[in-house]
């Protein structure tokens, strides 16, 4: 017979029972379940609730659990349903009817919820240590590419010309708002909601600010239905997290892209990628690839979650249950590709020449010669349509910009003096960018300085 099946006159059916268990993944909570249990044992024991000597063996029957776990040796039962109804039904063989003791004042709703904020409270420092380290590795490139030229894109075309540490400061900027996110969504969850009960709190003198002290949160939640019904703290998780994979995913698809024939500007170390089956000369960059498709899978377990709670009435619904797996998937998702992609991209060998060569073409410093004409008092729409008619000059004549004579260059842009002629350089045009966040390497020798001075670093 089931924990709870006092009122039934049959044993649930087998498929019911199946269908109904989470043992076989929320038992990874079992030392935040034991953590939570403990501390509410303690709290039963002060508040004369339960008496001392009970309290003391239920709390030594859960480290002795909890050993038993460690070790390997606990045998987990489908049909006690949950990582709680395990333990308790374990803590009840091991110390008799003491053990049944343990659940008064609580209900597995609230318990579920003191358990999985314990837990993700821990998750999320390994995930933003993971972060911070993702950020140790670029900024240390970066330090070493302040003048490595490369072309910057948009729409996937060549646009002006970059600094390589300019770009890898970009991402180091992004993920620090993935850690800002991160530690924002702990804070905002580090509230206990245990002594909640089902839904309304207890008729029995708990004390929940003593049991909230003994497990570390900041607060008590304050509505005991809202502290039972709440996944908003998974959902942020997982929107931080699909966050952080989107970044990922865009940053793969540019060391993709720098790897392949047509550009040939990085190669990543051996160890970082995989062969082919059938055609020996393959390199590949799987693992951009594969961080490219698990981004998809992050951002499904967000889609998950929320479609799950999004018809819910208050309070708690079995259909939270399912809480758990998404949450779980991409938290394991990302620690993976987090552990593989720092060190992949501290392996990345970078082919200056080739960047370099690729950023030399005149016309990515068009924009160059229409601020010029800017900063010789031509307004900015008719320099930037001047420069424009030089283009289509030189496009339809088959030449460049910077084989054009003053003469040539002033039939389209009278304003043209011989300055005008220096400015088809992209070491030049780098240079020249020399505003607070601009590519010039003497500004981004500056957001190096800032992000080495950072406590992480």
């Amino acid at each position: 017979m089931a924990m709870w099946g006092g009122r039934f006159t049959a044993a649930p059916n087998e498929l019911v029972a199946k269908m109904g268990e989470s043992i076989s993944y929320d038992r990874r909570l079992y030392a935040h379940d034991v953590m939570g249990s403990t501390a509410h044992a303690k709290m039963l024991a002060k508040q004369g609730i339960i008496p001392q000597e009970d309290a003391d063996k239920i709390i030594a029957g859960l480290a002795q659990i909890k050993a038993e776990i460690d070790e390997g040796k606990f045998e987990f039962d489908e049909k006690l349903e949950d990582i709680h109804m395990n333990i308790e039904a374990r803590l009840t063989e091991r110390i008799g009817p003491a053990g049944a003791r343990l659940h008064s004042a609580r209900s597995r709703n609230d318990q579920i919820a003191t358990d999985s904020r314990l837990y993700l409270r821990d998750e999320i420092v390994y995930v933003v240590e993971g972060v911070r380290e993702m950020q140790r590795v670029l900024v240390t490139l970066a330090s070493e590419h302040t003048e490595t030229i490369l072309p910057g894109f948009t729409h996937l075309q060549h646009a002006q010309p970059i600094v390589l540490g300019h770009y890898l400061l970009a991402y180091t900027e992004m993920f620090d708002r993935d850690a800002g996110r991160l530690e924002d969504c702990r804070r905002r969850f580090d509230a206990l909601p245990l002594g909640s009960g089902a839904l309304a709190g207890s008729t029995l003198n708990i004390d929940r600010d003593y049991v909230r002290e003994q497990l570390g949160f900041a607060s008590c939640c304050r509505n005991s239905m809202d502290a039972t019904a709440d996944r908003d703290y998974m959902i942020e998780l997982l929107s931080a997290l699909s966050i952080l994979m989107m970044h990922l995913s865009r940053m793969s698809e540019d060391l993709i892209f720098w790897m392949s024939q047509e550009a040939g500007w990085i190669e990543l170390g051996d160890e970082f990628c995989t062969g082919s089956s059938l055609m020996p000369q393959k390199k590949n960059p799987d693992m951009c690839e594969l961080t490219r498709g698990k981004a998809g899978r992050v951002i499904g377990n967000l889609i998950t979650l929320l479609t799950i709670m999004k018809g819910l009435p208050l309070c708690y619904n079995r259909d939270m249950q399912e809480d758990k797996l998404p949450v779980f998937d991409a938290l394991d998702t990302v620690k993976l590709v987090l552990a593989v992609y720092a060190p992949m991209v501290a392996s990345m060998k970078v082919n200056k020449e080739r960047m370099y060569e690729a950023a030399s073409d005149p016309y990515l410093m068009a924009t160059d010669l229409a601020e010029w004409l800017v900063q010789n008092g031509v307004p900015f729409r008719q320099a930037h349509h001047r420069v424009g008619a030089l283009v289509a000059y030189c496009r339809s004549s088959g030449t460049s910009p910077e084989k054009l004579s003053l003469a040539e260059m002033c039939e389209t842009v009278p304003e043209a003096t011989e300055e005008c002629l220096t400015l088809w350089k992209p070491e030049s045009s780098v240079r020249l960018r020399n505003v607070l966040g601009g590519t010039a390497p003497e500004q981004v020798q500056k957001q190096v300085e800032f992000w080495k001075s950072q406590p992480f670093m």
